[in-house]
């Protein structure tokens, strides 16, 4: 694949450098390229300007005599016979003469070949996603092409007579289906091919009948709804007809009934029907498993500290994973929920960059006291507001 296209697709091997990088010394300011053996630290050192060396024009000539010097810029290939470069603003040049008083000592401002990575050297492995980091570290060593793992299949649909499409008038009872859009949203920041498999009526055959076909050609099926306790949750019951569950219910909040088996050869995540419970499964439970599924191996969040600036209320039991609104005051890192924090709040999730972790051994905390947060996908510069 051309590295135009491989972002966010992970490394189905270990990529290694085809060159070094630098490919020659160079001067890393712009200045005058010298040789450092024998000078005088203490003293002016005057030199003869014979040649000069720009990006892409290396200078034809070597520093064949000791106080030779070549003009250099930033970038340019270190000539023959240099060993350090004297800045530009340490030196004064009357016509072809430079003088400087500065000390000038060996390796001074060079770049020397392999500074960056030396031929053979891993660039990243198996496994990594590749990010426009790598991507533009690949590009810098010459490399066209990468290869990566296939995209992870995931079918996604929801469930509930209750939903409607947006776009379409609500009947009375009716809300609009907004589980699957967030669900499908948060997918294409993955390595995946999505289907969205539309929302299923509560009917068990049909439910069962949608999971079926989904099972056949995805790795992971993801469903929201129908997974509770309720007269017309039928989706845990069609997974358990057709293929198996695996366990049903955690101990979360949000996001309790959260149930987990496979359909044949997919894996199966039953996320809840309350929108904010489907958004903290999904990013807890199934955006680590499709890293797995596609040959990256998740790393654990980056997890802050910070002090909690009101009372939160908290039953021993359940961890909770309340949204917040971290920010630096003072030079402290503060965390604030961001109000009522029902499950049925995505207005909770607008105003957050975080989620406060609130131990299930924890009961209420107070104003002042230290939390644990882990920041929201691509909410890492918020950090920087106060």
């Amino acid at each position: 694949m051309t590295l135009d296209d491989a972002i966010g697709r992970i490394a189905a091997e270990s990529v290694a450098a085809p060159t070094d990088l630098p490919p020659f010394d160079a001067s890393a300011m712009d200045g005058y390229a010298v040789d450092a053996t024998g000078l005088d630290h203490s003293t002016e050192k005057r030199f003869e300007v014979i040649d000069e060396s720009l990006a892409g024009r290396p200078a034809s000539s070597t520093l064949s005599a000791p106080r030779h010097a070549i003009r250099v810029f930033t970038g340019a290939a270190m000539p023959d016979g240099a060993t350090a470069v004297v800045l530009q603003e340490d030196a004064v040049r009357q016509g072809d003469t430079m003088i400087t008083n500065a000390p000038v000592h060996r390796d001074q401002h060079v770049r020397h070949l392999g500074h960056d990575v030396r031929r053979g050297s891993r660039l990243c492995c198996r496994g990594t996603r590749l990010s426009h980091f790598h991507l533009a570290w690949f590009a810098a060593c010459g490399i066209e092409e990468v290869t990566v793992s296939r995209r992870v299949r995931v079918g996604v649909f929801s469930t509930g007579d209750e939903l409607a499409d947006r776009g379409t008038p609500l009947k009375t009872g009716q809300i609009y289906d907004s589980n699957r859009f967030a669900i499908t949203s948060l997918l294409r920041e993955k390595a995946v091919e999505t289907f969205d498999l539309g929302c299923i009526r509560d009917d068990p055959n049909l439910i069962a009948s949608s999971l079926d076909k989904a099972s056949r050609n995805t790795d992971l099926i993801v469903t929201s709804g129908g997974v509770s306790v309720g007269d017309a949750d039928y989706v845990k019951e069609a997974v358990a007809r057709i293929g198996r569950i695996e366990f049903w219910k955690i101990a979360l909040k949000p996001g309790k009934p959260l149930a987990i088996g496979r359909v044949r050869h997919a894996l199966f995540f039953g996320l809840p029907g309350n929108p904010v419970s489907a958004i903290v499964t999904y990013l807890l439970f199934v955006a680590p498993t499709i890293d797995r599924l596609g040959g990256h191996e998740p790393t654990p969040p980056l997890t802050l500290t910070a002090a909690m600036d009101r009372k939160v209320r908290h039953s021993v039991g359940r961890r909770e994973y309340l949204r917040g609104t971290l920010r630096s005051s003072d030079g402290q890192l503060v965390v604030t929920p961001t109000g009522d924090q029902g499950s049925n709040r995505l207005a909770t999730f607008a105003g957050a960059n975080c989620l406060v972790v609130v131990d299930e051994d924890k009961g209420h905390v107070g104003v002042g006291e230290s939390v644990d947060v882990i920041l929201l996908p691509d909410e890492g510069a918020h950090l920087m507001h106060s």
